[in-house]
């Protein structure tokens, strides 16, 4: 690849850009940014992780039941928490969490009323039920002991 070298040792090889980070870095440099790029890829990325608006669509999804489509999780989010989202937001959101796998979805019977299209469904899937226990459990320890105003959990 042009402007593009090569730094290797006995066990590595990294293709990059030249400059004096990469230059300088030495092995140990080399292998520590190996470990932040495996941090800020793997780890970050791992389906481990649940965000707040994750956590508020899958509970939204378990309130629903078998009603859960797009338009009905945002109406359900805005009635529970008075946050108005957009619809693409949502489905964006549940694109995500059936890929970690949280959520799995399925498409209804096409209505005249919506144009011959038909719905898409999901519902929470075991995994889901699993990430949303780690982060309920997750924040009731970082409340513990904390005087808060108010009821928090």
């Amino acid at each position: 690849m042009p402007g593009y070298r090569k730094l290797e040792n006995s066990t590595c090889t990294v293709t990059a850009l030249p400059g004096p980070k990469w230059e300088q870095a030495g092995i140990l440099g080399l292998a520590l940014m190996f470990v932040d790029l495996l941090y800020i890829v793997w780890i970050m990325s791992s389906h481990y992780y649940l965000g707040e608006f994750e956590h508020i669509v899958l509970l939204a999804l378990m309130r629903l039941g078998d009603r859960a489509y797009g338009v009905s999780v945002r109406q359900e989010i805005a009635a529970c928490i008075d946050r108005d989202v957009s619809v693409g937001a949502i489905y964006a959101t549940l694109d995500r969490l059936e890929a970690k796998g949280y959520v799995t979805s399925s498409m209804g019977e096409p209505t005249a009323k919506r144009g011959g299209r038909p719905k898409r469904f999901f519902r929470v899937t075991a995994k889901g039920m699993s990430a949303l226990d780690r982060a309920r459990r997750a924040l009731l320890r970082m409340s513990k002991g904390l005087k808060l105003v108010g009821r928090y959990v």
